[in-house]
């Protein structure tokens, strides 16, 4: 298991945590709020009300800098696991038959979600090396994701066919608050485990399909890590058809 470090040296100052690398998708996000706040602290230099909302644009323009926040991490290099996609809590982990639109069969697998808040890391990232198989946009409403199945939820669904003949089905899907699904892949691409493939705005919920035996490697309430977190391991399966005990 050779990790992979996308920066070969250890940031241990105080710009890892303060100044975290932003994605260029928040750029505009960021110079429009920047833009609010200059704005309002000109106004409020003639009326004591805008200035007071100046301080308030502040506030706005560092949580949106801090939401598009890019940070690097540690890849775990090894072909038999499953890493998560996403930053989050595991909210839950049951059996569903993946959309029948990326072609991963019509028998019940594995499904374990990743809720998404406002705080987390937005950046999605590719649990596993191999090809965008398929790719199918299902449009819907913005309820909920914490708490229900969301099915109605407007959503972007992802397979991806591994080396090894297994696929793996991953869905960004929309929440109450996230207004937009952003994608960075199409269909045939070649992405390593870990690699960046898309970004979903302002809270949400990420779900992954795992391969028919494969069980998962996290609990409910576990706290997820992009790239870093280990979901599930293709070793587990061998174990049990050859009935080894570790």
């Amino acid at each position: 298991m050779n990790p992979k470090n996308e920066d070969p040296r250890v940031d241990l100052s105080w710009k890892r945590y303060l100044l975290p690398p932003v994605h260029p998708e928040g750029i505009r996000f960021i110079k429009i709020a920047a833009a609010i706040t200059a704005a309002l602290f000109v106004v409020g230099l003639a009326i004591p009300l805008f200035k007071l909302l100046s301080f308030v644009g502040v506030l706005l323009t560092i949580f949106v800098f801090y939401f598009f926040r890019n940070p690097n991490r540690v890849i775990l290099q090894d072909d038999a696991l499953i890493l998560a996609p996403a930053d989050g809590i595991v909210s839950n982990i049951t059996q569903v038959v993946p959309p029948a639109e990326i072609d991963m069969g019509t028998e019940p697998l594995t499904r374990i979600s990743i809720f998404m808040s406002v705080f987390n890391v937005h950046v999605n990232r590719m649990p596993v090396s191999g090809k965008i198989h398929k790719i199918h946009y299902r449009p819907g409403k913005f309820l909920n994701v914490a708490d229900k199945d969301s099915e109605d939820n407007e959503r972007e669904e992802y397979s991806i066919l591994m080396a090894n003949g297994h696929k793996i089905g991953v869905i960004q899907i929309a929440g109450l608050v996230a207004r937009r699904i952003v994608s960075f892949v199409k269909e045939g691409d070649e992405l390593s485990a870990g690699e960046r493939f898309g970004l979903i705005r302002f809270g949400s919920r990420l779900d992954v399909f795992l391969p028919k035996g494969i069980e998962p490697k996290v609990a409910l309430g576990q706290i997820s890590v992009a790239g870093e977190t280990i979901l599930a391991d293709f070793n587990s399966e061998q174990k049990v058809v050859q009935g080894v005990e570790k």
